[in-house]
């Protein structure tokens, strides 16, 4: 029996498994041939801590007959912590801080995926801590430092998105009319390349089109406006 997620469990993702179940659920269910998470009225729910496009094939074979929610984690807050050899453990907080736009970045693989009526994705703002282990010879860019496993601390947020318009929630108040990665990126406080992730999905998802271009740049233009409030 194959799996939507992974059969080496982590602890986030077990965490994360139980708390995203409503009660009464079922877990570790074979359905349609895979092992899912949990069910819960016939809705199936999985954590999916690995890229969104990887899960195209399985999703094909279980959303025709099954509705199904995909959680998936962002640390918002994360506390890194060095477990060093002589028994003395360092913690100190990442200077990253995701997003809920993080979700662009999962979806830019395979955007058509939010099409479908039986999907919804879930994005779950988390607080989380990375466990690291010194590993001679191992992990050069971190001086030897593994990353062996990480744990939820408590979640943060949940936010559904059950539709493409869903996602013009979203885009920032402001935008340019007409507007280019880099207005997004300026606009909503993104790295570019996430701007250029969500414009992508945007575009596919026929919630923009390209207008024309600035220089080398596309330029957009939201086909639908996000609702006010």
């Amino acid at each position: 029996m194959r799996v939507i997620g992974s059969l080496n469990e982590s602890k986030l993702h077990a965490d994360l498994k139980r708390l995203s179940a409503p009660a009464g659920s079922e877990f570790e269910v074979g359905v349609g041939g895979y092992v899912v998470d949990a069910v819960a009225d016939g809705l199936l729910i999985e954590v999916q801590t690995r890229n969104l496009g990887a899960m195209r094939r399985k999703l094909a074979a279980l959303l025709p007959e099954h509705r199904v929610r995909l959680v998936l984690p962002v640390a918002a807050t994360r506390w890194l912590e060095k477990h060093h050899p002589d028994g003395r453990v360092e913690r100190r907080r990442s200077p990253k801080s995701g997003r809920v736009e993080q979700l662009f970045a999962e979806l830019v693989s395979a955007p058509a995926l939010l099409e479908h009526p039986h999907l919804e994705l879930e994005v779950a703002l988390v607080e989380d801590v990375e466990c690291r282990r010194l590993v001679a010879g191992k992990a050069w860019r971190r001086r030897g430092w593994v990353v062996t496993g990480r744990r939820l601390v408590r979640v943060l947020e949940r936010r559904r998105f059950g539709a493409p318009t869903d996602l013009l929630a979203l885009v920032p108040p402001g935008l340019p009319s007409e507007f280019t990665t880099a207005d997004l990126a300026a606009c909503a406080r993104l790295p570019r390349r996430l701007a250029q992730q969500a414009a992508y999905c945007l575009f596919e998802l026929r919630l923009a089109e390209r207008v024309g271009r600035d220089g080398n740049a596309h330029l957009y233009r939201l086909a639908r406006r996000p609702t006010p409030g």
